[in-house]
């Protein structure tokens, strides 16, 4: 929890604050843009919430947050209700995990609702609120992990839904040994009919992205939203095997159509196809000026 005395001085009086054990993964600033920013190496609550809206997403941030770095003055009351909107809808069948895991530096995760059987993309927090939110939806099918980063507490999803893990061989470790289907190779893998897992080496050796319904490209560390750029992105500075292979892999993904990047770290976009290839193009050309 949040502690008070631990608050930083950069926050602006009111309810809301972000205390000194924030790692700055910057979550709540785009899960509640109008509440929270960044200040020196932090977040903090430049605007206190006055609609119910902005009190809601702070309160969604709060939750998400992994490190529990998020506060407030007076105790809420209506905690458990807003437990009870995660996982949070982002479009159709596709939704937002929240209760981020700090194992993974706060990196989103997401959940599929299919008839086939769900898919978890990447690992939350393993929180029981959240644990009870996904059983009501049918469980767990598949735990997809885009790459070794962001697996967090895949072992404790696997051993409480009977869960399939799927993972690159590149990218297992000895935390991973475990799981049940290895990927190989460097050619996409038609899982599902409507589930297509295309490898793009580079942020690391083994990692992939799923591209859900011709729709959805869940991109895990390898593509994100820049609002500073303008511009979907690739994180040169935390690039951990190979910036040239990265840039191969990205203009591999010039040749799909989708709507929706939902990363782990970054921001997420949606955009009509036509612009959504434009910005992969425009994302290859900054990559290879770096």
């Amino acid at each position: 929890m949040a502690k008070l005395k631990q608050r930083r001085s950069e926050n602006v009086s009111g309810n809301f604050y972000v205390d000194k054990s924030c790692i700055d993964c910057d979550t709540c600033r785009w899960m509640s843009p109008t509440v929270f920013h960044r200040e020196g190496n932090q977040s903090a609550v430049y605007h206190q919430p006055t609609e119910a809206t902005e009190t809601l997403e702070a309160y969604e941030a709060l939750l998400a947050c992994p490190t529990a770095s998020i506060g407030t003055v007076e105790k809420p009351k209506n905690i458990k209700e807003i437990q009870q909107k995660f996982p949070l809808p982002i479009a159709e069948n596709v939704y937002h995990c929240g209760y981020h895991s700090e194992k993974s530096f706060g990196a989103a995760s997401y959940f599929i609702q299919r008839e086939e059987g769900n898919i978890l993309v990447d690992s939350p927090r393993f929180s029981p609120p959240l644990i009870k939110e996904l059983e009501a939806k049918g469980g767990i099918k598949y735990l997809y992990l885009t790459h070794k980063d962001d697996v967090a507490d895949h072992e404790k999803f696997t051993s409480h839904f009977g869960c399939e893990r799927i993972l690159h061989t590149d990218d297992i470790t000895n935390k991973t040994q475990g799981v049940e289907i290895k990927l190989s190779g460097d050619q996409p893998i038609h899982f599902a009919p409507e589930v297509l897992i295309i490898p793009v080496p580079g942020h690391t050796k083994g990692h992939t992205v799923l591209l859900y319904n011709e729709k959805f490209l869940f991109t895990g560390d390898h593509l994100a939203w820049s609002p500073y750029l303008n511009h979907l992105y690739a994180f040169r500075r935390f690039c951990w095997y190979d910036w040239s292979k990265q840039i191969t892999s990205m203009k591999k993904l010039a040749n799909y159509s989708f709507e929706w990047v939902l990363p782990g770290h970054g921001r997420r976009y949606h955009n009509d196809r036509e612009t959504m290839n434009q910005q992969i193009r425009q994302c290859v050309q900054w990559m290879e000026s770096q």
